[in-house]
């Protein structure tokens, strides 16, 4: 009868302090903090795969971002930041941004290069070097220097820059001509 009852008071206390541990696991999680995706395209000085600056930290394509951080591009390297709902951001080379953002909406400081606003929840908020807070929807550019806003002329998705993809596809049909030219002489598989 001894045995029996200390086997139930272990069982008991090990259900019990099972119990306390796990909840105390869950009074101390906290909700999930909003992060970013870093996406970075270019070629780096030394012919390394490209990279950015975050927060003083090397970082290349794939690395979480978290709010606030600071992202420095360097010469020739260009960064595309996927937020999540809140949207994406492209900082052009030469750029640094003290960047915020959570769910809906997205915060900068611009000291030096250029942001584009991809696509966005919310008007994207940008001060700039001469102090002015500018306003970006989709589409649009702030550049720190100046401190305006520029929107890309775009039509149906293409940006402005027609030609470029006209010399692609025409290059492409002209080769497509080329290698179907029949020359007239007869193949010796058959």
């Amino acid at each position: 009868m001894n045995c029996k009852l200390m086997i139930r008071k272990a069982l008991t206390a090990g259900t019990s302090a099972a119990l306390i541990a796990t909840s105390s696991l869950v009074i101390f999680a906290n909700p999930g903090r909003t992060a970013g995706e870093l996406i970075v395209s270019g070629i780096s000085e030394n012919g390394n795969a490209a990279h950015v600056i975050v927060n003083g930290e090397e970082a290349k394509s794939g690395r979480s971002v978290f709010s606030p951080s600071t992202i420095t591009t360097p010469e020739g390297t260009n960064a595309v930041l996927n937020l999540g709902k809140a949207g994406k951001v492209q900082l052009s080379a030469n750029s640094t941004i003290a960047l915020s953002f959570d769910d809906s909406s997205i915060n900068g400081n611009l000291t030096s290069g250029s942001i584009t606003v991809i696509n966005s929840a919310a008007p994207v908020e940008v001060k700039t070097l001469a102090g002015d807070t500018v306003k970006l929807n989709a589409g649009e550019t702030a550049d720190a220097a100046s401190g305006n806003a520029s929107k890309q002329t775009t039509a149906g998705g293409v940006t402005s820059k027609w030609w470029l993809y006209t010399l692609i596809f025409g290059g492409a049909a002209v080769g497509i001509i080329l290698a179907t030219k029949d020359s007239g002489s007869v193949s010796p598989v058959r």
